[in-house]
This record gives structure tokens, C-alpha cells and sequence, in this order.
């Protein structure tokens, strides 16, 4: 996967290459899918949520030039995979998922491999985790119609954080520098997640987005 998939499609970070050669990602999908776990796609993972392509996933932890100190923010847990993956990248990793039984399966997963620098939570992970926040770098892993606001406001200066953003049928990954109060996008590729579900991202299954006078209430 690595040789064949990551190196020759432009990731270079080598920390990033040795994450993704020591992860074993057939463990984070189903048993009969385990077959099919290191091919460069999506799989589903129940709950209408997937496990996304290894290249994107690769992609996305290269984006936030890691050096092994910084304190990460994950929105969007599902598998586990991706936690597992910044886990070997950063200090310290906070991951949030709204969907409990996939937080359940994702946390069973790091038990089983004794992934101990990622704190999983059951919560709306459109709000991000204010009482750890600040974050060094900030990783979304569904798709939104824009970066959630708690998410650039729990950023510190100088700060990374990347994220799908578009609509349902489709977004562009973006990576977000935060300098100076501003913020510095770059656009990385084009790509497809599953929605951000929450009162800052899309507030349905089917796609409504965000309504302003919801989220100034939740503010």
C-alpha cells in the first residue's frame, strides 16, 4: 500500500509513510471486508459512515505537517482509523464522533491496540472540544458546507487544520493556516466524504444546511 499507493502519488512526509505502514487498517473494518482493506478506496463501516481511501487519509496527515508535539483535534472518529494514524504523528489526539456505537467500536479498536494518546468522545463534533482546546492542528473527516466556527475559534495561531468542504455530492479539501487573526486556505484536491452531521455542519441525513438562528442559539 505504501510502495504502490502513497510514495508514487506525492506523499513524501516519512513519518506519514511509516504511520500508515505500522497501522493495521484491516482491523478497523469489518471481518468480511478484511480483504479488501489496504486497496486505495472507501469502505463502508456501518452506519451509513466509511473508512476513507488510504491516499486520502495519507493526504490529510501530511496537510498538517506534524512533528510529533502538537496536541490534534479529530472531528469525525468513525473507525479509528484515522485517530490511529495521527496517534503515531502527534503528542496527543482528541477525537469526537457522534455516533456512539461507532465511538464504541473505535475505542474497543484503540484498546485492542494499545493506542493510548487518543481520548475519544461522544458528542457533536461540529462544536469541536472547548475544555482541551486550544489545538495545534485541527483534522475534520466529513463533509461540510464550511469550516464549523468553534473549530477556527479553538485553532490556535498558527495553527493547521484541514477539511472537506462543498456540498453533499461532493468537496474540495482544504487546508487552513491560521495566522496573524486570518486565515490562509490552500486547496488540496477534490474529493467525496459522508455529510458532517451537527448544528454546524449539514443538521440532517438528507442534507439541510446549518440554519443561523440554530447555531447563534447553541452558541
Amino acid at each position: 500500500m505504501v510502495e504502490e499507493q502513497l510514495a508514487p502519488r506525492g506523499i513524501t512526509d516519512p513519518r506519514v509513510l511509516d504511520a500508515m505502514g505500522a497501522v493495521p487498517r484491516h482491523l478497523f473494518v469489518e471481518s468480511a471486508l478484511a480483504d479488501r482493506a489496504y486497496e486505495d478506496r472507501a469502505l463502508p463501516i456501518g452506519e451509513r459512515q466509511t473508512i476513507s481511501q488510504p491516499y486520502i487519509v495519507a493526504l490529510m496527515s501530511q496537510a498538517l505537517g506534524l512533528t510529533g508535539a502538537e496536541r490534534v483535534l479529530e472531528v469525525g472518529t468513525g473507525s479509528g482509523y484515522q485517530a490511529a494514524i495521527l496517534a503515531r504523528l502527534a503528542a496527543r489526539v482528541f477525537t469526537v464522533e457522534r455516533v456512539k456505537g461507532l465511538a464504541d467500536r473505535a475505542r474497543a479498536t484503540f484498546d485492542r491496540l494499545k493506542v493510548y494518546d487518543v481520548v475519544i468522545k461522544h458528542f457533536d463534533g461540529t462544536f469541536g472540544w472547548p475544555e482541551e482546546a486550544p489545538f495545534d492542528a485541527i483534522m475534520v473527516t466529513a463533509g461540510s458546507p464550511a469550516v464549523p466556527e468553534p473549530l477556527i475559534a479553538q485553532l490556535k495561531e498558527g495553527g493547521r487544520l484541514v477539511a472537506p468542504v462543498g456540498d453533499r455530492n461532493g468537496q474540495r479539501l482544504q487546508r487552513v493556516v491560521k495566522r496573524g487573526g486570518a486565515l490562509h486556505v490552500m486547496p488540496l484536491t477534490d474529493c467525496a466524504f459522508v455529510p458532517l452531521i451537527g448544528s454546524y455542519g449539514w443538521r440532517t441525513d438528507r442534507g439541510t444546511p446549518p440554519d443561523p438562528a440554530v447555531r447563534d442559539a447553541a452558541r
